[in-house]
Order: C-alpha cells, then structure tokens, then sequence
C-alpha cells in the first residue's frame, strides 16, 4: 500500500512539474491562443458556407457545425494533434542514449510520460482551449451543453482521448530504438492523426467505406467522439458504447506499448553491453 501511494506521489508529482513547465511560456501560450482563433474563425466561416449549401450535412445542423469548429480548436493542442507534447523531448533521449538514465529510475518509462503528458495536456486545456472556445462563443450562436451532466460527460470523453492520443505517440517515440531518428513517423503520425480524427471535416460527413474505416481507428477518439458528446448527438447506450471505444483503443495501444517498451528495453541492454 505505501509503495502504491509512494508512486501515485510520484506521477501527481510529474504531472504538477510539467503543469508549471508550461505555464512559464506565457507568450507562446498567447500567440498559440490567437493562433486557434484567428483560424477558428477562418474555418467557422468556411463551415458556415458549407452548410448553407448542405443543410444537415453529417447530421449536424449549422450551430452544431460551427461548435465543431471551437471545439477543434480548442481540443487542437490538448491532443497534441499537430505535434508539441512529450514524443519529441522522448525521441530525442533514444537518439542521445540518454534514455538509459530514464530506464534507472524507479519508474515505469510509460507512466512516467503518460504522467508528464497528462500535466501538460491539462495546461493545454485550460491556457489554450477556453479562450478560442470563449471567443467563439461571443462570435457566433454555439451549441453549448445547458445539461451539467453533459459537461461532465464530455470531460471524461477528453480525458479518455487523451489516454489514447499518448498511447499513439508513445508507440511513435518508441520507434526511435529502431530507426534513430522518429521524425518520419512522426509526420506521418501527425497527417493520420489531422485526418482521421476529425480536425479537417467532422468523421461524420465522410461518405461510404472511408467514413466507417475512419471512425473505427483511434483517431476518431481524439476529437470526433469528444465532439459527439459535447454536441449531444450521442447519449444513453451510445454514450456508454462510445466510452468503451475510446477505452478499448488506449488499452489496446497501451498494452502495444508495453510490449515494445519490453523489447526497447532488451535492445538497450543489449547495445549497453
């Protein structure tokens, strides 16, 4: 029971330190925010023309539409879909060798991250997502949750896709041992990621094979499903059904984790000598 606490100790302590850590880039959290909201509103408008030629189009009516906008924007950096969480500073202590000092710690490498991306996706949240969603909400007629219970619904859809966005990108950052360098996965972790999660054109609006491929791969985890909650389009059954989708994928991918992580691990011991 100690050495449980000990280590919950531990992680809320990683957690917390990189909670501060980017708390401290003041100026990079401002211009991220009129970042997401001059694009916000670009691509707000474009939707608004959009559905004015297709009413309904993905089942979404026109406020819906546009409240999938803000909620893109400000999911954007929560989910690290366009980069900028943990994969790179990891990726780059595998090339440096300085993953074996990581190894030496009485951590498991996985929590550890898992830990340090979750501070740092609650940053995300709270200094890069409220403030383009506020605007948006000042701008334009959102459809916004008038049920707490929604609210609440849709943080936990987010807390379980972001569970699933570290899943992927640690399995990217592993791919280091191998390949030395994960900048080619990782652009290409990120196109998948713009395209399959939502971020361009809501899952819902894809026609035929590609939409129900592109709903059934864990990207859809990250913004679709989240979006769905928040925009009350899914709820009873299909609220429970869309929160065993999104735990299924982050056990899946998790459990991928720690079998590359244990043969990562072996490959180090072996260069190690």
């Amino acid at each position: 029971m100690h050495v449980r606490t000990g280590r919950f100790r531990l992680y809320a302590a990683v957690a917390q330190s990189a909670f501060r850590r980017y708390a401290t880039y003041r100026i990079a959290t401002a211009a991220g925010v009129f970042t997401n909201t001059v694009f916000g509103l670009i691509l707000a408008y474009t939707y608004i023309a959009l559905w004015d030629e297709r009413p309904g189009l993905g089942g979404y009516d026109q406020a819906q539409a546009v409240t999938y906008v803000w909620l893109g924007q400000a999911l954007l950096t929560v989910m690290a879909l366009m980069g900028g969480g943990f994969e790179a500073e990891l990726i780059e202590r595998i090339r440096t060798g300085d993953i074996a000092v990581d190894l030496y710690r009485p951590a498991d490498l996985q929590a550890w991250w898992l830990a340090t991306d979750a501070g740092r996706g609650l940053f995300q949240l709270l200094g890069r997502g409220v403030a383009p969603m506020a605007v948006g909400a000042l701008v334009f007629d959102l459809a916004l949750p008038t049920e707490p219970l929604r609210w609440l619904a849709f943080a936990v859809a987010v807390a379980l896709g972001v569970l699933v966005s570290f899943a992927i990108r640690f399995l990217v950052a592993l791919s280091a041992f191998w390949l030395m360098d994960g900048a080619g996965v990782t652009q290409v972790a990120m196109l998948a990621g713009t395209f399959f999660s939502g971020m361009l054109l809501p899952l819902n609006v894809f026609p035929g094979v590609l939409g129900e491929i592109a709903r059934a791969l864990p990207w859809s985890a990250l913004l679709q499903l989240p979006a769905d909650v928040f925009l009350g389009t899914v709820g009873g059954a299909d609220l429970l059904g869309t929160y065993a989708f999104q735990l299924g994928w982050a056990v899946a991918l998790f459990a991928a984790g720690r079998l590359l992580q244990a043969v990562a691990t072996r490959r180090v011991v072996v260069q190690g000598g």
